[in-house]
């Protein structure tokens, strides 16, 4: 295939509005493929090179782009600087300097090992070898291609092709029929890799999805908690579970084979060397040669008992100064599941008998880097809220009781594990995790800063759409405000993501990339906002919502609170109304006297 002609394939899914026809577009795509050609364009479609735990990235800022740009075509960087002011994107800009060029016959093969070549540059003078690369990759690529190009090496695609539309443009194309989407769909929770999952389904077809298992090196995605608003509540649902206490840390997966040690993020990224102490702990403390268990990195003073907030432990994950800042803040990280050893897949056994083995899987002591998180059998609502209260007087966030029978549900946001977070002065229990889709320049004081609120979803994985929820003005420092708009501001684009349900238009549009933890007093019901809305019914929306942390770097937009998560806090706050304390008119956050549609 020639990478023209993948790059017109992108330009009809950048302008598909309907998901029907964005499957059934991807899938053609697919079938057209060669078999070689396949998982290349499955990363692409992704915005990436290689599944996001290799890290293998082009990953270049708009300078260095516009530089190869400039060099690529023979004009001036004025020039380029010029185009992209007025068309915002310098994929387009690319395009329109390669438009008097003959038509290329650059092939996806060939395009992509050029963008691989350039992603693994590094050392002295990567920067001038990045540019000289790229330029000359965009001199081949002709108009289409050199869009495709400059839009990869910024990770900016704009395709609305979310990993759940891919998966069920596979199930489509490779089995024949789209209902099957759940079998790729496990192969993928259990063996992180899009590229790799999808080829198996065109060639070893739904019996090859099947046999997966865990492979060291290879992120399992990580289980997902639902919620609950009360003791008696998850007694009710759960029976008899296993209560272990909430740490508001770093989730990790440590994974090992033999002398050789990996910790991922939940984000699935490759974060060995930020916790060496980790790397090392794993090797004398693990009992198997082959294993990947699971925990939570906490930055935790045994002296006192003392578990640091979120925002410090947050502060080890960096690429510089990585061993003095495990000796300043040293983590400890507390397992609380094994997935695999060398004899045995654990993600199908009970929960009881994962805990047992995995106690025997690590050599324990009170001082050791990584401990067992303890964990209690509690089969009555009294004994779980006053384990509850113990673990918010020991200043963690409360607990998480996990049913004794469950197996290990990867990527999975299902009822087998169930969290129960202290309690707020609100009718709304639990902090939600929102994707930024969009913002607000602001007024007054805030117009100096450029940004006044923010336009936040929450994600609908069976649409594999981004629906609003809140706009949020409140919870920031000024620093912070100006921060966030940096970020936000690389992520900007000229109008509505096609991925993104909207009936606010923000002043800038954002991709979907950016999660921030938000605090409101409760749901209501909204003419302003699509969670939840079908048909002429309103839709659902934050009354209130306040940032409380951001970004949350370690969760991706498709880690964000669910449109049904919305749904049943809903209804948990309409039941239990009593739990709530009044709201006092005092309460309302400075910045919001002047109240905007939500």
């Amino acid at each position: 295939m020639k990478l023209h002609e993948l790059a017109d394939a992108f330009e009809h899914l950048e302008g598909t509005r309907s998901r029907v026809a964005l499957v059934e577009r991807v899938a053609a795509l697919l079938r057209r493929a060669t078999a070689t050609e396949r998982t290349p364009i499955v990363y692409l479609l992704q915005a990436r090179l290689r599944p996001p735990f290799e890290q293998t990235e082009v990953a270049v800022g708009e300078k260095l782009l516009a530089q190869a740009v400039a060099r690529a075509y023979h004009v001036s960087h004025a020039r380029v600087a010029q185009r992209l002011a007025r068309s915002g994107d310098l994929g387009l800009v690319a395009a329109e300097l390669a438009a008097a060029r003959l038509a290329s016959r650059l092939t996806v093969h060939q395009a992509y090992d050029a963008l691989l070549a350039i992603a693994r540059v590094s050392g002295t003078g990567s920067v001038e070898r990045k540019t000289s690369l790229l330029a000359s990759l965009l001199s081949r690529a002709g108009p289409a291609g050199a869009k495709l190009v400059a839009r990869v090496a910024q990770g900016r695609l704009r395709l609305g092709v979310g990993d759940q539309t891919i998966l069920e443009a596979a199930a489509l194309a490779a089995l024949g029929d789209r209902s099957k989407k759940p079998l790729l769909e496990h192969a993928y929770n259990v063996r992180s890799d899009l590229g790799t999952v999808v080829d198996l389904a065109f060639t070893k077809g739904a019996a090859g999805l099947a046999g997966v298992g865990p492979e060291v090196g290879i992120p399992v995605r990580p289980a997902l908690a639902q919620r609950l608003p009360s003791a008696e509540a998850i007694i009710a649902r759960l029976g008899e579970v296993q209560a272990e206490p909430k740490y508001d840390g770093f989730r990790l997966q440590i994974h090992r084979r033999g002398s050789r040690v990996w910790a991922f993020s939940r984000r699935l990224e490759d974060v060995t060397s930020m916790f060496p102490e980790l790397v090392a702990a794993a090797r004398r403390q693990l009992v198997p040669r082959t294993a990947i268990l699971e925990g939570e990195a906490v930055v935790y003073n045994p002296e006192t008992g003392e578990f640091l907030p979120f925002q410090i432990t947050m502060t080890r994950k960096r690429k510089t100064r990585i061993a003095e800042a495990a000796e300043r803040t040293p983590v400890r990280l507390f397992a609380f599941d094994l997935l695999y050893t060398g004899r045995r897949n654990y993600l199908p056994v009970a929960q009881a008998t994962r805990t047992h083995a995995l106690r025997a899987a690590l050599r324990a002591s009170p001082d050791a880097p990584i401990a067992v998180t303890e964990a209690r059998v509690i089969a009555r609502p009294r004994e779980l809220q006053t384990y509850f209260d113990e673990m918010i007087e020991r200043g963690l966030e409360g607990i998480v009781a996990k049913r004794l029978d469950a197996p290990y549900q990867a990527g999975a946001r299902g009822y087998a594990w169930v969290k129960l977070k202290r309690a707020y002065q609100s009718a709304l229990r639990d902090t939600v995790d929102v994707v930024l889709v969009g913002y607000f320049r602001g007024r007054g004081k805030r117009a100096a800063l450029g940004i006044g609120s923010l336009l936040g979803a929450v994600y609908d994985p069976r649409g594999d759409r981004y629906r609003t929820v809140a706009k949020i003005g409140s919870g920031l420092s000024d620093r912070a405000w100006t921060s966030l708009r940096t970020l936000l501001d690389a992520h900007a684009v000229p109008e509505r993501p096609v991925n993104v349900d909207a009936l606010i238009t923000p002043d800038v549009w954002v991709e979907p990339a950016i999660v921030v933890e938000v605090l409101a007093d409760e749901i209501t019901r909204s003419p302003f906002h699509t969670c939840g809305r079908h048909d002429d019914e309103p839709g659902y929306a934050l009354r209130f919502p306040r940032v409380v942390n951001a970004p949350r770097s370690d969760k991706a937009p498709t880690d964000a609170t669910t449109e049904r998560e919305i749904l049943t806090l809903y209804r948990q706050q309409r039941r239990t109304p009593t739990e709530a304390r009044p709201r006092s008119r005092n309460t309302r956050a400075r910045g919001t006297a002047k109240r905007a549609p939500r």
